[in-house]
């Protein structure tokens, strides 16, 4: 796709990226499509459908990355944020995603069902969208007059040093065969796993629904339209191609004046949906006066899921207006969306930004959000389930004892409550 113009160009880059989100937020409205809520189906019914689903969508971005990869219209070690990056940030992966997992399911949803709820009408999802906004915006920038975030306060000082170094960078193939042998490595282990992946999901009658395969392959298929289409715009100036990225390095060289400028080159890489950032970048944009040069292709995803929600909750009049059933309602929805600002920006994600986009690089921290989402999640429906049936006898530590041991993850002899 090529344009004379950077304001061209910039103009399809956010308009292609709220299209396709229009679409998944109409699709996942549509399905039922829900990441919390699959794990909520496996831990209190058994039921693997919507997680088949997710690990559908998960495939298909996966797959489309392999092919995009090997014929050279996806570079993912350019991406922003850089998934694929030689830090493996471990420690904030895990603790993040158990955060987020936790918190979403206090909130009732994850990042991307926070946006569907509130095209349907939900006005506790718009309270949970603020609360993330204003703390996911402050992990990445500054308190006015300081140079302090809320990352650099709480946490930068004891978990970074954490972190490893790989040098080659933290996908599975440079991990195996190093930068050189990276790409084919990474060619044959996802198409693997992707194919895998869907013989997994098909396997179970659970899942072949009408629903679950179009919410998971459109999910996937938007995610790999978005590193399509972040990857593939391009200025022609006088045969020379500059992607926007290379164009606003170059900037000063190649146009006049700074009055169309972004305000920042990285959110012009190559990239897919994740939500819990662009909440953040949406509360810059709305602080600032709804200023042009601040929109990126996060916020105008953000924006697309939810009028895309919105348009399918009219069509088929399932808009409703929701708000609290009672004030333990809203200090749940409260604390959940303060886990999920810190540990989405923590893990670098939350279950659509590192479970289906971030998998879809291999790249390591990925798969270790993905997994402490869901058990932060699984945990803390296993603790709410036990304290509802055991009421007083259920201690927080009794529940979350036999929660773990529910999930395998102690022995049977230390169960303290019975199963239910």
């Amino acid at each position: 796709m090529e344009f004379a113009t950077f304001a061209e160009a910039r103009s399809l880059f956010l308009w292609g990226a709220f299209a396709i989100a229009f679409l998944m937020g109409a699709v996942v409205n549509k399905t039922n499509f829900c990441t919390m809520g699959a794990v909520s189906d496996i831990v209190n019914i058994g039921d693997t459908g919507r997680m088949r689903a997710w690990l559908f969508a998960m495939a298909v971005a996966i797959l489309g990355v392999v092919v995009l990869s090997l014929t050279g219209l996806v570079n993912v070690k350019q991406s922003f944020p850089p998934y694929t990056g030689s830090s493996l940030i471990w420690a904030e992966n895990i603790l993040g995603g158990i955060m987020f997992g936790i918190g979403m399911t206090l909130a009732s949803g994850c990042g991307n069902k926070c946006l569907i709820r509130i095209g349907g009408g939900n006005l506790k999802s718009v309270m949970v969208l603020i609360i993330i906004a204003i703390i996911s915006y402050y992990m990445m920038y500054p308190f006015p007059g300081t140079d302090q975030t809320l990352m650099s306060v709480l946490f930068y000082d004891w978990i970074r040093p954490l972190a490893v170094n790989l040098k080659s960078g933290q996908d599975l193939g440079s991990v195996i065969a190093g930068t050189e042998n990276a790409a084919t490595i990474n060619a044959v282990i996802g198409g693997v796993l992707g194919l895998a992946l869907i013989a997994f999901a098909f396997k179970s009658s659970d899942f072949r629904k009408l629903d679950n395969i179009l919410g998971g392959f459109i999910v996937g298929a938007a995610v790999l339209g978005g590193w399509y289409l972040s990857s593939n715009i391009n200025i022609d100036l006088d045969g020379e191609m500059y992607s926007l990225g290379k164009y606003m390095q170059e900037w000063e060289f190649l146009a006049e004046g700074t009055a169309n400028k972004p305000a920042e080159a990285r959110q012009l890489s190559p990239q897919s949906y994740t939500f819990i950032n662009p909440m953040g970048q949406t509360y810059n944009y709305v602080t600032n006066g709804l200023d042009y040069k601040i929109l990126s292709f996060g916020i105008m995803g953000l924006f697309g899921v939810i009028l895309g929600s919105f348009f399918w909750a009219i069509v088929t009049k399932g808009f409703r207006i929701e708000w609290f059933a009672s004030f333990r309602d809203f200090l749940n929805h409260f604390i959940g969306a303060i886990l999920m600002g810190f540990g989405g920006i923590m893990a670098l994600g939350c279950t659509i930004g590192q479970g289906v986009t971030g998998v879809s690089t291999l790249a390591i921290g990925s798969f270790l959000a993905f997994i402490s989402i869901v058990l932060g999640s699984a945990i803390t429906m296993k603790i709410q389930y036990y304290k509802m049936v055991y009421e007083d006898e259920a201690t927080f530590i009794k529940s979350l004892i036999t929660g773990l041991v529910d999930l395998k993850l102690l022995p049977s002899s230390l169960r303290k409550l019975d199963a239910v």
